[in-house]
């Protein structure tokens, strides 16, 4: 005979998952960052846009823009390692992919920190700019939002 009783959800408990996953996750993109601007440099790139736009539940990087000084440029396929985790497990995964996927796996996990479920709904669009003499990123985001105004009256 089975045990009929249904399982139970600790929604405390999975909070404090999801935040220590968040935290894991966050504290991995200035590495990331360091990696990426230090393929950028050794390529002479001096700086990407990368644009993207998401709604009705799906997104996607929509372009990339790379400059070396005020000329455009081809990002190379120049080899990037970065680390990830997943939720779940407390491990750190390490891949290496080609520098345009490395910036967009970067983009993408920026987005999921910062604004998880970006591409639901109406969704939100923007921009990230990568400065690599600086050594900074701007990350520009815009939500789109459906309003709606009721008004009742009776009389």
């Amino acid at each position: 005979m089975t045990d009929a009783t249904p399982p139970t959800f600790d929604a405390d408990d999975f909070m404090a998952r999801y935040r220590a996953y968040e935290e894991r996750a966050s504290a991995l993109h200035p590495a990331n960052k360091a990696a990426l601007f230090a393929a950028l440099a050794a390529t002479g790139i001096t700086s990407v846009t990368v644009t993207f736009d998401g709604y009705g539940d799906s997104g996607q990087i929509e372009g990339f823009a790379a400059k070396a000084g005020d000329s455009d440029a081809e990002l190379p396929d120049t080899p990037v390692e970065l680390a990830g985790t997943s939720f779940g497990s407390d491990e750190i995964v390490r891949t290496t992919n080609p520098l345009p996927d490395a910036i967009e796996a970067f983009c993408y996990r920026v987005l999921e920190s910062k604004h998880g479920g970006w591409e639901n709904n109406e969704g939100a669009y923007g921009e990230f700019v990568l400065d690599v003499a600086a050594g900074t990123v701007e990350f520009d985001f815009n939500y789109r939002i459906e309003t709606s105004e009721n008004y009742f009256y009776e009389l």
